[in-house]
C-alpha cells in the first residue's frame, strides 16, 4: 500500500470540529476529547494559534486553533486526572490528524484487547463494515522529548503487531508541551 499521507494536508487544524463528531465518534464524545486536548495545551502554556510540528510519514506544522468555553476552574477540576486529560485529548487529535492527512476517518471503537484504539475507515465510503480498513493506535505524553516520542511510537508500533495483516495501522504520538506529534503508518 502506498504511503497514507495524502496532499491535501491542511494547514490547520480546528479541535473545535471535534465537536460536530466523526462516523465512529459521537459529537457529545468529540467534545470531551475536545475539552480534554484543549486543557493539554493550555497547560502547557499555549494558546489558540499555536503551531504544532508533525512528523513520521509527512514533515509539516500545522496551526491548532480552538474556543475556549466553559468555567475555567470548573474544567480544571473534572480533568484534575492528568493521565486521562492527555490520553482523551490525545484521542481527539489523532482522530483530527488522521481525518486531515490520509484518506480515512475514525469508524468504531476497538475492543479492548486488539492493540488498538479506533477502526479507520475511508471517508465518505459505503461499503460495508470491516471493509477496506486500517488501524490506528494513540499515545499521548504530557511532556517529553524527541526520545520519549520514538520510544512510544516504538512501543506502539509493537503493541499493534498482534492485528498485522492486510490492513495498515497507524501509530499517532501526541507531545502537549511543544505541541508536536508524530504520525506513523504501518503497511500491512
Amino acid at each position: 500500500m502506498p504511503n497514507s499521507i495524502s496532499g491535501s494536508v491542511c494547514d490547520t487544524l480546528n479541535i473545535d470540529a471535534l465537536k460536530t463528531g466523526m462516523p465512529g465518534i459521537t459529537p457529545n464524545i468529540g467534545a470531551v476529547y475536545e475539552e480534554a486536548a484543549i486543557t493539554c495545551l493550555e497547560e502547557a502554556g499555549h494558546a489558540s494559534g499555536v503551531d504544532m510540528n508533525i512528523d513520521g510519514d509527512s514533515i509539516l506544522t500545522m496551526t491548532v486553533i480552538w474556543t475556549k468555553e466553559g468555567d475555567a476552574g470548573q474544567i480544571a477540576r473534572a480533568w484534575n486526572d492528568k493521565d486521562v486529560a492527555v490520553e482523551y485529548g490525545a484521542y481527539g487529535i489523532a482522530a483530527l490528524l488522521v481525518d486531515s492527512m490520509t484518506e480515512y476517518t475514525v469508524v468504531e471503537r476497538s475492543q479492548k484487547g486488539t492493540g488498538i484504539d479506533y477502526w479507520l475507515g475511508k471517508k465518505g465510503s459505503n461499503e460495508p463494515l470491516f471493509q477496506k480498513k486500517a488501524r490506528l493506535e494513540v499515545s499521548g505524553i504530557r511532556k517529553g522529548d524527541d526520545r520519549n516520542i520514538t520510544a512510544r511510537t516504538h512501543a506502539k508500533e509493537k503493541q499493534i503487531a498482534p492485528s498485522d495483516g492486510s490492513l495498515p495501522g497507524i501509530v499517532v504520538v501526541v507531545e502537549f508541551s511543544a505541541p508536536r506529534a508524530r504520525m506513523r503508518t504501518k503497511n500491512a
